[in-house]
């Protein structure tokens, strides 16, 4: 994960025991129709509007980083390069969906009032991109009281520790940071407890199963409170910082320790006592559209999450088309040697060793995608206190100054070992969320845009670099291939599900049925599916409809240049636009591609 943006999300692993009669015998689907390549529109720029622009996007920038500091220290090492010199050390506030709305119109405004035509290539590509942004974040402001900010294993309960310990202490100004917005835990969580009041008093809490796993979260984090991970790794960081002495070292270990002990553990129990209250409030078990006007919002989420502008059943329609695909490729496989599926599970790799691998898959690589620029990173493991709940590895966004230093952490508890380990390093790290984040800062993007999230694209290119690492890994090719088809196939029944139980209704019975029909008959198995798609709408289709958006644009670019736009270049095109709608994507292609060369 890009903590925070994205997560390597947390699935079962299916084996490839689906049935051969379905496999050879698929249903027939319509193939996807290649999307528009047009380029935008051709003008001549004025570089004095091209200059204000910008230093209206700096203006917004400044505005929106200085919010939260969490946000503001996890995309700027030094603010005051920025022109950041001043700002308030906070988690951020909970406003109202009125208030929200306007801030957005007025920013929209900002924008509008420049001529788009008098703006260079990459200016009118931001442009568009804030105005199908701002414009989508308005129509969800109707819809705030449907968000959940604790969501079991992905919510704020179970991320905020995380994001605490990688903290960087760059200097002693961070240090005093830091240590005052630890102090405001308990402000922050108040906080959130009254949004989850507001939520049970509009009918629209948790179910008492998420509920519960959210309690049992937090209460796990403080089972260990004299040993705790927030006061021995603050030990680590605090002795490298440049400049501290002895003693004031000292007095930072005891102020943090008493902040832990005072602010963050009460935070916590207090967040346990407030939800065990409201337990029994919720009165949907299920997904998002048994709420009032559930589709609407669950139509617009998926656009949110996703990048893909089609209407549900275009959307459902393509996921079906490669799940198809991928079984008659397993099936093409098998047929072709009947000893591989005991080949595929026998499989072993000679790397185990993290960073073996991931300097294995920056080579391997090479041939697909451009050369990164000379980046840093460090690989660390989940603490045991959070392995039960966090996602089998992550990738912590680097600051917009400094990516040449990454962390990407691996949960042991999550079974990562094998080609398992092997793909999941290429989805957190090369040629995945890591590339692709300091591709994109390298390539001069706005710093505005680091503040947008784009999970679809984000999520979307990790998936599609997992599928293509395969290849990587060192299989021979017909081995690599059936177990990408297969695990292709797989994260499609994930997302298939996800617009089942969010958008058509599903309950038990239909999941069972579903699952049935491609040979996963386990209940116990499909009820953990079930709940971990409920209590995350949307969540699968940013990976799945993500990736599925990649080979689509693919597919048109190539069948448009032919050998003149090879995969390399395909690839450096788009980490150079960066994160974006595919429509946008799309549409500036032609544009960026001439530009670039």
């Amino acid at each position: 994960m890009n903590l925070s943006n994205s997560k390597h999300f947390q699935k079962w692993h299916v084996l490839i025991c689906l049935l051969l009669t379905l496999l050879l015998a698929g249903c027939s689907l319509p193939f996807l129709t290649p999307g528009n390549s047009s380029s935008s529109t051709e003008s001549i720029p004025n570089t004095e509007t091209s200059e204000e622009f910008a230093a209206c996007l700096n203006e917004i920038f400044r505005s929106e980083v200085t919010s939260s500091t969490l946000n503001l220290h996890y995309t700027l090492k030094d603010p005051s390069s920025y022109g950041i010199t001043d700002y308030p050390v906070t988690f951020g506030h909970i406003t109202t969906a009125s208030d929200n709305a306007k801030t957005l119109k007025q920013t929209q405004k900002k924008i509008h009032s420049f001529s788009r035509d008098q703006l260079p290539l990459k200016q009118q590509f931001t442009y568009d991109l804030l105005t199908d942004y701002l414009t989508l974040q308005q129509k969800l402001c109707q819809y705030q009281n449907y968000e959940e900010p604790l969501i079991p294993s992905n919510g704020i309960q179970a991320e905020l520790p995380v994001l605490l310990v990688e903290y960087a202490f760059h200097t002693p100004g961070d240090v005093d940071d830091y240590l005052e917005l630890l102090s405001q835990t308990d402000d922050y969580f108040e906080e959130l407890l009254d949004f989850e009041k507001e939520k049970a008093a509009a009918g629209l809490f948790m179910s008492d199963a998420n509920c519960d796993k959210v309690i049992s979260e937090c209460e796990e984090f403080i089972s260990d409170s004299k040993n705790h991970y927030l006061i021995t790794t603050f030990s680590d960081k605090i002795a490298a910082v440049d400049g501290l002495s002895a003693k004031e070292i000292r007095h930072y270990e005891k102020t943090n320790a008493k902040i832990v002990q005072n602010s963050v553990f009460p935070a916590y129990r207090s967040l346990i006592d407030g939800l065990t209250e409201l337990m029994g409030s919720g009165n949907n078990d299920w997904g998002v559209c048994y709420y009032p006007d559930g589709k609407s919002y669950y139509e617009l989420l998926v656009y949110s999450d996703t990048g893909d502008h089609d209407d549900m059943k275009t959307i459902q329609r393509k996921i079906e088309t490669q799940r198809t695909d991928d079984i008659r490729a397993c099936a093409d496989l098998i047929q072709k040697n009947p000893d591989i599926l005991q080949k595929c599970s026998a499989q072993t790799l000679s790397q185990t060793d993290p960073i073996q691998i991931l300097e294995s898959l920056k080579q391997s690589m090479q041939n697909d995608f451009p050369m990164p620029p000379d980046a840093g990173y460090d690989v660390h493991y989940v603490d045991q206190s959070l392995q039960d709940y966090l996602a089998p590895a992550f990738y912590i966004t680097a600051p917009i100054d400094d990516y040449s230093n990454n962390s990407i952490y691996i949960n042991n508890a999550k079974g990562n070992s094998g080609i398992s380990a092997f793909t999941t390093l290429a989805h957190e790290g090369y040629p995945g969320h890591l590339y692709q984040t300091i591709m994109s800062y390298s390539s001069g993007m706005e710093p505005v845009r680091s503040l947008l999230n784009y999970p679809g694209y984000v999520e979307g290119w990790a998936t599609y670099v997992e599928m293509m690492s395969y290849r990587y890994a060192g299989l021979d090719t017909d081995t690599a291939d059936l177990l990408m088809h297969n695990q292709s196939a797989t994260l499609s029944l994930y997302a298939s599900s996800d617009i089942g139980i969010h958008y058509d209704g599903w309950t038990a019975p239909d999941m069972y049925k579903f699952w049935e029909t491609y040979g996963i008959t386990d209940h116990d198995a499909i009820d953990e599916i079930t709940g971990l798609i409920v209590s995350d709408p949307g969540n699968y289709l940013k990976y799945y409809v993500g990736y599925l958006n990649f080979l689509a644009l693919r597919e048109n670019i190539q069948s448009s240049y032919g050998g003149s736009c090879s995969l390399t270049d395909f690839h450096k095109t788009l980490l150079t636009m960066g994160p974006a709608p595919f429509s946008l994507l799309d549409s500036y292609f032609d544009s960026y591609f001439k530009s670039a060369w």
